[in-house]
């Protein structure tokens, strides 16, 4: 009975719509199609795990919206989501022309993710290595980097020009929750002339990563006020950034292989970071 009680309870929070031309509803359809943030600051995630770490992780609700069929996970969600954020239940159909997903599990919601500034990021350099990105497109690449930024300790992750959006889903999914929780400044004013300024000024020593020349990375040191630039697998970092560093550090690897995928290479670096400030 109490179970029946609860579902009873669950459904009566959900409010129906119907019409594709639903406001609210098109606000989440737009804000997942430019992958940007909508015009009050709130950010269109989806799915059951992705949801569970937006709670998890403290972030206010602005709207949650279920797919009419999935009724076990709105009553797995429900009970989660404080009764002042508006829930709604959309007929299948309607529900799948909202979010990305070729798969959808039922769920997807609009949330308010922290904005974060370069200065925010300097104030935390005892945590770890400030990490900037330039020029990395593929959304699962970025993910993997800021789910190992926040699992081997980051001071935060720095998006550079030309850097896929963090409002990417394909970004939030891949990131596992972690850019809910990691300072991550999504558009650094000034572009890359002002980043290294900052950095100089600050005190950080600025590393890029290379593919095939630069210090080896189990010789690098990665201690103390460290910034590391990424680039994209294709074309790399600029030259022009590329001259402006301290260092170029190498992952040793077989000839055989021309490049480590981005997000793995970033991985590498930070866990070689962690282990020598442990060290």
């Amino acid at each position: 009975m109490a179970r029946a009680s609860e579902t009873a309870s669950a459904k009566s929070r959900l409010r129906r719509i119907e019409g594709r031309h639903n406001p609210l509803a098109k606000e989440v359809r737009q804000a997942f199609a430019r992958a940007e943030r909508t015009a009050d600051g709130c950010t269109a995630i989806e799915g059951v795990r992705i949801v569970e770490e937006a709670i998890r992780s403290g972030l206010r609700f602005r709207a949650v919206l279920f797919r009419e069929s999935a009724e076990g996970v709105a009553e797995r969600l429900l009970p989660q989501i404080g009764a002042h954020v508006e829930t709604l239940s959309l007929p299948d159909k309607l529900f799948d022309g909202v979010v990305p997903s070729e798969s959808p599990q039922g769920v997807a919601a609009l949330v308010r993710v922290k904005e974060f500034s370069l200065d925010d990021v300097l104030e935390r350099l005892q945590v770890g290595p400030v990490v900037v990105v330039m020029g990395l497109q593929d959304p699962g690449n970025l993910g993997t980097v800021l789910r190992s930024a926040e699992a081997f300790g980051s001071a935060g992750v720095v998006l550079g020009e030309g850097t896929v959006s963090p409002a990417n889903s394909k970004v939030i999914r891949a990131s596992a929750g972690s850019i809910f929780r990691l300072p991550v400044v999504a558009k650094a004013s000034g572009g890359t002339e002002e980043i290294c300024g900052k950095l100089r000024k600050a005190g950080v020593r600025m590393i890029a990563t290379s593919s095939h020349k630069g210090t080896a990375l189990d010789e690098a040191s990665l201690t103390g006020s460290v910034a590391v630039f990424l680039g994209s697998e294709g074309s790399g970092l600029p030259r022009a950034l590329m001259a402006q560093v301290d260092e170029l550090i190498a992952i040793p690897h077989s000839e055989q292989v021309e490049s480590l995928n981005a997000g793995v290479a970033g991985s590498i670096v930070l866990y070689e970071a962690a282990r020598q400030r442990r060290g």
